[in-house]
């Protein structure tokens, strides 16, 4: 039988500001992204959503990003390898911290925003990436997008990797995200989502914005968790990988 892990984004509030649903939303996803103090959350928030995801049975994983509040870490920086090693042992440090003091146990990490899609395409900044995932605990699974800089530079790095898909995102023909000023980034439509992701979990491939077809490899599927009706999406999403037969888990950690 296919399976597939579940991944959202989440503990992205910040102090008064409240984004996501993530308690609706932890009731569909099988791993955790928890935003890490500098693209969104602070401790409070990384310390509730560790709590309430170790509670839910969901693994736990760092979200790290540029240090860009105001932007949400959507915005590029242009960092050099070796700053973008050390904001990334920061962050996962911080996230890991939290997940032991709770009795529980960092189990992926995955780059946020326009840190991500930055080093999909840069093998550089994807390297410096995997080398601080690997310097902190090389037991750690890496998210990447699947066929991307990202993936290549985890095997180079001798770390497991989980190839990522997106259930709420459009594609481009090179197999990128479509970027998010584009007018056709986002999916809204809940139905267009679950045909893409049973295209992507059955065909292995998905249709690109401008009708081609890209091969990919699910290990993960993302749903972003600041999307408007996000639970929604999640709950129609998990429903039909079930009824198609997709067993939905957490990949496993090496020892």
């Amino acid at each position: 039988m296919p399976s597939i892990d579940f991944n959202s984004d989440m503990g992205e509030s910040f102090g008064v500001y409240q984004m996501g649903a993530d308690l609706d939303v932890l009731r569909h996803v099988t791993s955790a992204n928890i935003a890490c103090g500098f693209h969104a959350g602070d401790p409070r928030t990384i310390s509730r959503t560790v709590d309430v995801a170790l509670k839910a049975g969901v693994a736990i994983g760092a979200h790290p990003g540029f240090n860009d509040l105001l932007g949400f870490g959507r915005r590029a920086m242009h960092l050099d390898a070796d700053e973008i090693y050390d904001i990334t042992v920061y962050q996962i440090g911080a996230v890991k911290a939290f997940a032991e003091a709770r009795g529980g146990r960092l189990a992926h990490v995955k780059a946020h925003g326009a840190l991500y899609n930055m080093a999909a395409r840069n093998r550089d900044m994807a390297a410096a990436l995997c080398a601080a995932v690997r310097d902190v605990d090389r037991s750690l699974i890496f998210y990447g997008l699947s066929g991307s800089q990202l993936v290549e530079a985890a095997r180079e790095a001798d770390l497991r990797c989980a190839e990522e898909v997106f259930a709420d995102r459009t594609y481009q023909d090179d197999g990128s995200l479509t970027p998010r000023g584009h007018p056709q980034a986002m999916i809204t439509d809940v139905a267009i989502a679950v045909e893409q992701v049973m295209s992507m979990v059955e065909r292995r491939q998905v249709k690109s914005v401008n009708g081609g077809w890209i091969d990919v490899a699910p290990d993960t599927l993302c749903i972003h968790g600041d999307q408007p009706g996000a639970a929604q999406f999640a709950a129609q999403i998990s429903a039909a990988l079930r009824d198609g037969g997709v067993t939905i888990r957490a990949p496993q950690q090496s020892i």
